[in-house]
């Protein structure tokens, strides 16, 4: 039929196909399986940006809360000058004038390092940051508010370190 093209003839376009199906089902085969390399390397990326996230996560809290023993162990220490502070009473001297400037020392380096002091006074009750000894009746408190602080609380960069001690009014 067509002399100059054999392709398109059709006693010569059986054996073409024949050789043209192995070849495009190899490049089918290499096809799926260059995808299915590209959803691993996909997911093995993602993984290890997860990794990168979380190791990121971890070393920021360490860095946020390697002194949380250290600052625990002080608190002690600023209930002591707090406690020496009230027993000195509101009378200016140079011993409570030397004990406050310590206390306001100490408070501003805990505080740089992430130390947060709770004192709720007559704030309302959190069952978060307070722990409530006992309940009364008070006059010229709002129910459900702080009456009395036994002990103050503090926070470690948001995170609880000691709740503080308080008595509420009663509902």
């Amino acid at each position: 039929m067509n002399q100059e093209h054999p392709e398109f003839d059709a006693e010569n376009n059986a054996p073409a196909q024949e050789s043209v199906d192995p070849m495009q089902a190899q490049i089918e085969a290499l096809r799926s399986e260059l995808e299915l390399l590209k959803a691993e390397s996909l997911r093995e990326r993602a993984d290890l940006d997860n990794q990168r996230k979380r190791v990121a996560r971890d070393i920021e809290n360490a860095r946020k809360f390697a002194n949380e023993k250290l600052l625990g162990e002080l608190l002690p220490v600023f209930d002591s000058l707090d406690a020496g502070l009230q027993a000195a009473g509101a009378e200016p001297s140079p011993l409570r004038d030397g004990l406050e400037l310590t206390y306001k020392q100490l408070l501003k380096v805990a505080a740089d390092n992430g130390l947060v002091l709770l004192d709720p006074s007559g704030q309302v009750f959190n069952p978060e940051h307070h722990q409530a000894i006992s309940q009364v009746e008070a006059e010229g408190v709002a129910p459900g508010h702080v009456v009395t602080v036994f002990q103050k609380g503090y926070l470690l960069n948001g995170r609880l370190l000691r709740p503080a001690l308080v008595v509420v009014r009663a509902e």
